[in-house]
């Protein structure tokens, strides 16, 4: 998945535990959270990957065996300051992120792909890229994982307009200073 996506991703599912919570859209500082969180992985493995440090890029920040205590960690932090939202936010982010790195390999039926989950126990072989979905009939165009993601940053991008565009504002403030 695109690193942009899982960002969206992220937003999204904190979005639906906020509205399933509280019956509310996320506030800013969660939502935010939740971002960065979903951001984590990518921020971690692809910067090592380019570098040589590891052999691809899905390994230490894509682990279950890194991501876990990670995340319990940072959520028992939070939970001591009194800011156990965040510590949620940054695991429905982070979650989101693995989770979402799953089903294209499930469905282009790349298991070994899946390595990842438990790297260093597991190998991590290359990552093949876009995955292929089939063909559109008639037309002869292929589809790939590209195509739902893009759906998916729409569906993103109409989620947090309609959440009052949380942090837009605060944007605004800054670019204006």
């Amino acid at each position: 998945m695109q690193p942009v996506v899982h960002l969206v991703v992220g937003y999204c599912c904190y979005a639906a535990y906020t509205r399933f919570d509280r019956g509310e859209p996320p506030s800013i500082a969660p939502a935010g959270v939740a971002i960065v969180g979903a951001a984590v992985p990518d921020l971690l493995d692809k910067p090592l990957s380019s570098a040589s440090v590891v052999p691809v890029g899905r390994t230490i920040g894509h682990s279950l065996l890194f991501a876990v205590p990670l995340v319990l960690l940072l959520w028992l932090l939070a939970r001591r300051f009194d800011r156990s939202h965040l510590g949620v936010a940054f695991a429905i982010g982070y979650g989101s992120h693995l989770a979402t790195d799953v089903p294209w390999h499930v469905i282009s039926g790349d298991y070994h792909e899946l390595g990842f989950l438990l790297w260093p126990v597991t190998p991590m072989p290359a990552y093949t890229g876009v995955k292929p979905l089939g063909t559109i009939p008639g037309v002869g165009l292929e589809a790939t994982t590209l195509w739902l993601e893009a759906v998916i940053v729409v569906v993103g991008i109409v989620v947090w307009w309609l959440d009052g565009r949380p942090g837009l504002g605060m944007l605004w403030q800054a670019i204006d200073r």
